[in-house]
């Protein structure tokens, strides 16, 4: 007999996917792997902040990957219901302990082809070089084209990987993926305390200085949505070792001069971008581990990676690419012209460099066509470019101090030197480049205070693009 003053309620109703495609229905074109659009039922209780608010409000604001007449058809249509339920119109008020459901047709980004790697593997452990353009779990709008689904494509439909770190989907390099829970436990527990360290290799634009290069700025997240981090005085504390490995400078350097400034002015004239002649390839090792750590001190010290879509982008920084990002910058115009990539303009990788884009605009990029699909009406985008799957940052080494292992990739292709040129195929081996770098330089003392959810740039995409993920099991 329950309680009155706290009788039994029966949980709402959840609906289920009406079909769970298995194999998942990849093809590959193109240099790209293809998913074929599905139907998938998503659940989701009330949050805090959508009590007493409008369902059709909560989906426009909430979500931007649909388009808000999309939601109104799809809730008087019936495909979003409430406690399995249709509600009356699009006014509904949703209070706490609602489930709401949305059986939607997704339509799933294409991926790389190139596949996932396999450093070394063990009764409890795989170490996976993984791919760039590929996120680690599945989210917003990626489901099958996610490394722990295409995994599991490969083994079986039953196998569970459990990730124990986490890579930015640009990013490409070393993961370690456990094979049963107290695998991942452990490997996870290692990574978020001080034993495990780990090198990145990145390329950025212009010669970036000699010696070891501190960067201990502070970084806040502006906007989740978009996957925006600056430097903030009031961000989280963060510590970043840079070294270079090698410069590459243009051949013609010697025919076209660096441009001066004009006389008295201390400025170059045009862009500031124009002066950062050739290339540089540098090592990255992060002591703190803060979401786009790395991205963002790049940008910072005035070298963004070479084809970063956002930190180095200069329609949405302006000339100086965010070099020494200060506190009066207008950070709703930034992101206002961030959430355009993609959608108005192409999502360019490299459209700081403005007489590129004319030429850049012919190769195959995503944005929206103008088409929407038969079935769902969902506007369709265009394939991305190979291209634009990746930016030049990879995870090349994790290892233990301690001794106890140590796994590392080769260089990336483009970290390897140029054609006609001469220069390092693989990093200067040394027994602990941070620990010697912070001793050095005199950091040896600070703690390392890792963040307990993302280490460097091991953040998964920005938030919800598409869909919340599903609070019954429904991923």
């Amino acid at each position: 007999m329950p309680d009155d003053k706290f009788p039994f309620v029966e949980p709402p109703p959840v609906m289920i996917t009406p079909c769970d495609p298995w194999p998942p229905p990849y093809y590959l074109e193109d240099g790209l792997r293809k998913v074929e659009p599905y139907h998938f039922t998503y659940n989701t209780y009330c949050k805090e902040r959508w009590r007493g608010r409008e369902l059709l409000d909560i989906f426009a604001s909430e979500f931007r990957d649909r388009p808000a007449a999309y939601y109104e058809k799809a809730i008087i249509e019936g495909r979003v219901v409430v406690n399995g339920k249709p509600v009356p119109s699009t006014n509904h008020i949703i209070k706490n302990g609602d489930m709401i459901t949305h059986t939607l047709h997704r339509h799933e980004p294409p991926s790389t082809a190139q596949p996932i790697g396999i450093v070394h593997e063990d009764d409890d452990m795989i170490v996976i070089n993984k791919p760039a353009g590929l996120p680690v779990h599945p989210a917003g709008r990626y489901r099958f084209n996610s490394i722990i689904e295409i995994m599991r494509a490969d083994r079986s439909k039953g196998w569970n990987p459990l990730p124990c770190n986490r890579l930015d989907r640009l990013t490409s390099g070393i993961m370690f993926i456990g094979k049963h829970r107290q695998a991942a436990e452990e490997m996870s527990a290692q990574i978020r305390g001080r034993t495990v360290k780990k090198e990145y290799i990145t390329r950025v634009l212009g010669e970036f200085p000699e010696g070891e290069i501190v960067c201990e700025k502070p970084i806040l997240q502006i906007s989740p949505k978009l996957g925006l981090n600056r430097v903030r005085a009031n961000g989280k504390e963060a510590l970043t070792v840079f070294k270079r490995m090698a410069y590459y400078p243009p051949k013609d350097d010697e025919e076209q001069p660096q441009q001066k400034g004009g006389e008295g002015t201390g400025e170059p004239k045009g862009m500031a971008w124009k002066n950062m002649r050739g290339y540089s390839i540098v090592r990255c090792f992060p002591v703190t581990g803060r979401t786009h750590q790395l991205r963002v001190h790049l940008q910072f010290l005035g070298h963004p990676i070479s084809n970063d879509p956002i930190y180095a982008n200069q329609r949405v920084f302006g000339p100086s690419l965010g070099m020494g990002g200060t506190e009066d910058e207008n950070e709703e115009d930034i992101m206002s012209r961030l959430a355009r990539m993609g959608k108005e303009e192409v999502a360019d990788a490299v459209a700081y460099h403005d007489e590129m884009v004319d030429q850049y605009n012919k190769r195959k990029a995503e944005k929206m066509t103008g088409k929407t699909c038969d079935i769902c009406d969902t506007p369709l985008y265009s394939d991305p470019g190979v291209h634009e799957l990746g930016i030049y940052l990879h995870a090349r080494r994790y290892y233990c101090q301690d001794g106890n292992w140590d796994y590392e990739t080769g260089l990336p292709d483009w970290a390897l030197p140029p054609p006609g040129y001469e220069g390092a195929t693989e990093p200067t081996q040394e027994s602990d480049p941070l620990a010697i770098d912070l001793s050095k330089l005199g950091l040896d003392d600070g703690e390392d205070k890792p963040d307990e959810k993302t280490t460097a740039d091991e953040a998964s995409q920005p938030a919800s693009t598409d869909e919340p993920i599903a609070a019954s099991g429904a991923a």
